[in-house]
């Protein structure tokens, strides 16, 4: 009897003792797993991050080719605006020539008026024999003679002088429009080339912005690279280390911005930045739904919260954090570690009474535009 009960309680022992063995096993075994999937998921991110740097160098090479070639066209365009300038000063001074030419003439016919006068007078006096009066007025040959040569000789300075007269008219005043027109078709180039240099400009300009957001992105990803290689050796020491812990086992949130699963399937009802809940987005979606988390992390709040219903906060570490606000109800619990995907609760009724999921995103503690961060859909 001893002996059965002897072998009894050594079953017993032993089961336990095995049972006791296999637990801490099977843990190690899971925190190896999932530490495994992170180093495969930062893994991929890494290389999609890397090729994205190479499109972004790539972008940068063609719009400095492209700013370059800007870089050329305004200084073509400076240079058209001052020949058109050159151009326009001297029509201008030809312009003023012709104004101070026919001035001048105009002074003179003023001041030849009286002579003029009076030999138009002088004229009438005549009649309308004029010329043949004064000829056959001579009282001789000799005196014929001479009134002849001068009558000719008056008659051709009349006729020079009237012809000169009304050339000099016609010139200028077919110099004046003609100047006139160049002058106006000057002040058209002008005006194209003073627009083309500013499209230009802003071309230019545009480019320069192109080239600093660029880099300003390529800086980001660089950061973002630099934090997942720091948590990848983080993760190497964790599967080096069987009894690495969940803790260790993490991924930043910042790397995978713009690569963010969606809480909910649906669309955005209510934008970031506007409305009465202005630092987060309503996604129309079905009630009832699963909401899930959006990255890795711990649960931070998981209640009722006013203005937001039942909520649930994820804290993904460095300050990060996603907020789940109007569930049905919640299916974590505060200190919980949970995995992306995960379901957190179901989604309810907004405050509107609508069916929908309130979803909130900070980053270094401060509210952004939960967009910018998701999946492009």
């Amino acid at each position: 009897m001893a002996s059965r009960s002897s072998r009894s309680w050594g079953l017993w022992a032993g089961g336990w003792i095995a049972i006791c063995l296999t637990l801490p096993l099977a843990a190690q075994q899971n925190d190896r797993a999932r530490t495994e999937a992170l180093a495969r998921q930062a893994g991929d991110r890494l290389q999609a991050l890397q090729r994205e740097a190479d499109r972004l160098a790539s972008e940068e090479r063609n719009v400095l080719g492209d700013l370059r070639k800007l870089e050329i066209d305004r200084q073509l365009k400076a240079e058209e605006l001052k020949h058109v300038d050159a151009d326009t000063t001297k029509v201008t001074a030809e312009l003023d020539a012709i104004s101070a030419r026919t001035a001048a003439l105009q002074q003179s016919e003023l001041t030849s008026r009286p002579e003029l006068r009076a030999r138009v007078v002088e004229i009438y006096k005549l009649g309308k024999a004029r010329y043949l009066r004064l000829l056959l007025s001579a009282s001789d040959v000799r005196h014929f003679t001479e009134a002849t040569r001068t009558v000719a000789a008056l008659a051709r300075l009349d006729r020079e002088r009237i012809a000169s007269h009304e050339k000099t008219i016609a010139d200028l005043t077919s110099s004046r429009k003609t100047l006139e027109e160049r002058q106006r078709q000057l002040a058209q180039l002008r005006a194209n080339a003073e627009k083309a240099q500013l499209a230009a400009q802003r071309a230019v300009q545009a480019r320069n912005d192109l080239i600093r957001d660029i880099d300003r992105k390529r800086d980001l990803n660089a950061e973002f690279a630099g934090d997942l290689q720091a948590a990848q050796q983080r993760l190497q020491g964790a599967l080096r280390d069987v009894s690495g812990s969940a803790a260790i086992a993490a991924l930043p949130l910042k790397p995978f911005k713009g690569d963010l699963e969606w809480p909910v399937d649906g669309t955005v009802r209510g934008r970031f930045g506007r409305g009465a809940r202005a630092n987060g987005i309503e996604i129309d979606t079905a009630e009832a739904s699963d909401a899930r988390a959006i990255h890795d992390g711990t649960v931070a709040f998981a209640d009722t919260f006013a203005g937001f219903g039942n909520l649930v906060i994820l804290d993904h570490g460095s300050q990060s954090f996603s907020l789940y606000g109007d569930l049905l109800d919640i299916g974590v619990k505060k200190g919980a570690r949970v995995d992306k995907g995960q379901p957190l609760g179901s989604v309810g009724a907004t405050s509107a009474g609508v069916p929908g999921l309130y979803f909130e995103l900070r980053v270094d503690g401060q509210p952004v535009d939960p967009l910018q961060w998701l999946k492009r859909r």
